[in-house]
């Protein structure tokens, strides 16, 4: 118990360590003012090529669609979760890209206005003074209007946290992601065709750590320290994040789509699209919550498994001692999975009994997170256990025969498509009492297996049609 206790406190003194960050970092005083902050998207977009003619677009409303206010607990608040400048932001972007010539339409009534208040002064001075006075430049017309909008706000995607506390001494810290997504596209003015749609989404974190401090340190005398901090990512910055991520796709797939291109030509299109096409397979094979995708689909699955196994019998001077097995199985769906599993082990009850067995299973494999790079799953099944003589050889196999029942669990880790490891264990129910060759008691003999294998997936590989799809010329007209 002690040593448990100690544990605990160890397992504490890095979260109060990392919580004396909160101190470190407070701030001490008012700041200046600065220039707005540039994200990561903003330099890609900055970074791009220069277009053959930039695009007179216009931007009449791009707007929070969602309609959310802030979550406060026990407060009703009318403020909103989304920011309401996300038109400025995208006119921003369409700088930043210099891609498009952006004209003035969400105030367009405002700019009308002033034009009639010029008009009319300069009207009223050549009146005057009988000098022609000039007349005011054309307003730019848009070839392409730019619409769309922040359509959703998720909040508590995924949230969780850890601490610990022991006799008044502790730390937790906590975790909350929300999600944001914004749409855009792009409509000819001569036509009203949309030309081009995009989507992207953009996670939110939020994190807090506190460690507290309440001992009596002597009599009638108590110490309390507490420390912490929160750390929130802005929500406009993720949003402009988001919007400049969107100008950036609108931008590529129009160049894929052949609706502009870039100054250097056809070349320089075609490494973009290129390195476009690379990123944005890889982004489609992430799941929601920033997990790797695997779409392998293999259906025939061998598996070669080396570990230990543990005899749970009468005896308590049982040690571990080798097994070796090898695992065939064929994946109904692809979580579910059915196979045969052969394995040879050593189980030794005591230094005079340390048996040979062999075992044939039919199992059923459940695996939860199939696509995932890492994955838990779950086995179970029923099977024989037959007993190899040690005066015989070892293809000798012995009368003696008895059922099992195995359930076990394991974590998967997928190398590539074809290969990858596992580490499980596993629980043998016998239902004999006679596996040690001591017969007493209630309680039948169990035995545990330990292994780490190695699959390898073949047979044919069933692919998608639209993953071979090239488009041809005709498509792009």
């Amino acid at each position: 118990m002690i040593n448990y206790l100690r544990m605990l406190m160890i397992a504490s003194i890095p979260l109060l360590l990392l919580s004396c960050g909160g101190a470190f970092n407070q701030p001490t005083g008012p700041q200046s003012p600065r220039s707005g902050e540039l994200t990561e998207q903003t330099k890609i977009l900055q970074d791009l090529p220069q277009p053959a003619a930039p695009i007179v677009v216009g931007v009449y409303n791009f707007k929070d669609q969602t309609g959310q206010y802030k979550a406060i607990e026990n407060v009703s608040s009318f403020s909103t979760a989304v920011t309401q400048g996300a038109t400025t932001i995208l006119i921003k972007a369409l700088e930043d890209s210099k891609w498009f010539k952006p004209i003035e339409r969400e105030n367009l009534g405002n700019l009308l206005n002033e034009r009639n208040i010029i008009r009319s002064t300069r009207e009223e001075y050549q009146t005057q003074s009988g000098v022609k006075s000039k007349k005011l430049d054309p307003l730019l017309f848009a070839g392409i209007l730019l619409e769309g909008g922040v359509i959703s706000y998720d909040t508590n995607i995924l949230t969780g946290g850890i601490g610990v506390r022991y006799f008044g001494t502790g730390g937790s810290t906590k975790y909350r992601q929300d999600r944001i997504t914004v749409y855009l596209r792009a409509i000819s003015t001569s036509t009203g065709e949309v030309l081009k749609t995009v989507n992207v989404s953009k996670t939110i974190l939020s994190q807090s750590l506190d460690a507290g401090l309440f001992k009596y340190v002597n009599f009638q005398e108590l110490l309390e320290v507490e420390m912490g901090f929160t750390k929130n990512e802005p929500t406009q910055l993720a949003v402009q994040a988001a919007i400049e991520k969107a100008v950036k796709m609108l931008i590529i797939e129009g160049i894929q789509d052949q609706l502009w291109s870039t100054a250097e030509g056809q070349e320089k299109n075609k490494e973009i699209v290129d390195q476009y096409v690379l990123e944005t397979n890889q982004e489609e094979s992430t799941a929601l919550y920033e997990r790797e995708y695997l779409d392998h689909d293999f259906k025939n699955v061998i598996n070669f498994n080396f570990g230990l196994s543990l005899v749970d019998g009468d005896y308590n001077t049982s040690v571990l001692d080798f097994k070796g097995g090898i695992y065939y199985k064929y994946r109904v769906l692809p979580e579910l999975s059915l196979g045969l599993d052969s394995q040879i082990f050593k189980l030794n009850s005591t230094p005079a009994i340390d048996d040979w067995w062999l075992s044939e299973s039919f199992v059923v494999e459940y695996n939860i997170l199939p696509h995932d790079k890492l994955s838990p799953y779950l086995f179970g099944g029923p099977g024989v256990m037959i007993y190899l003589e040690d005066d015989e050889p070892l293809y000798f196999i012995h009368s003696n025969l008895y059922f099992i029942m195995k359930f076990g669990a394991g974590l998967e880790y997928n190398v590539s498509e074809r290969i990858s490891f596992n580490l499980n264990a596993e629980w043998n129910v016998s239902f004999t009492d006679e596996i040690d060759t001591q017969v007493q008691g209630r309680r039948n003999d169990y035995f545990y297996n330990f292994a780490l294998g190695l699959n390898y997936r073949f047979g044919l590989k069933k692919t998608n049609n639209y993953k071979n799809y090239k488009p041809t010329d005709n498509d792009t007209k």
